[in-house]
């Protein structure tokens, strides 16, 4: 059979499809390739219509990981998803998940694990990126407790994925994102790949 194998050879086709079938018109152009990204780990062309990037939001995330901010993520999914080779300055990826002290939080809290793994990372918050591809109570969560003196963070990527609160979690950030810049999917659609993107995205060309 005929068919792309160079793996340079794939991304390269992929990309310019994109651009040739994708909306980018509306966005910043330092904001485009954030978006062609996203649209390859999904493969839907239209979700550039549902995207909404702060302005700034792309600018802000590239200086963050420049610093060595750490990420923070609802899900290890998430986690798994972000390409370590990539993050220059060493940057942690964090899911709180697996902290000793969820249970209690879960229960303290009347929440799910995400979001008390969201609770459990307070202390690292401040100028993180805070990537959530699953939970829609986990950024319900932060939102939440940034109106309460929470740490912010220097981004936050939402791209909560399902039919219960996804769209509303989101609505909320892009309604109001308490003075963080953000990058958010409009509607039920998202995912752990998709955040995931967004910060491979957001490290390209800062690794050496």
């Amino acid at each position: 059979m005929n068919y792309l194998r160079a793996p340079e050879a794939i991304y390269a086709e992929s990309f310019a499809i994109i651009r040739r079938e994708a909306s980018l018109g509306r966005f910043a152009p330092e904001d485009q390739d954030l978006v062609i990204r996203l649209i390859h780990a999904c493969g839907m062309i239209d979700i550039a219509d549902d995207l909404v990037i702060s302005p700034g939001a792309v600018v802000a995330g590239k200086a963050a990981l420049a610093k060595g901010a750490p990420i923070i993520c609802d899900v290890r999914m998430v986690a798994e998803g972000v390409i370590r080779r990539k993050l220059a300055a060493g940057n942690e990826v964090l899911c709180g998940l697996g902290d000793a002290g969820v249970p209690d939080l879960v229960e303290k809290l009347q929440t799910t694990r995400s979001a008390a793994g969201i609770e459990a990372l307070a202390p690292l918050m401040a100028g993180s990126i805070v990537a959530v591809g699953n939970a829609p109570t986990a950024l319900f969560h932060l939102l939440e407790r940034m109106d309460e003196g929470f740490p912010k963070p220097a981004l936050i990527l939402g791209f909560p994925v399902g039919f219960v609160g996804a769209a509303e979690s989101k609505d909320a950030l892009i309604t109001n994102a308490r003075g963080v810049p953000f990058v958010a999917l409009k509607g039920r659609r998202g995912g752990s790949a998709l955040a995931a993107a967004a910060v491979n995205a957001l490290a390209a060309g800062l690794s050496t």
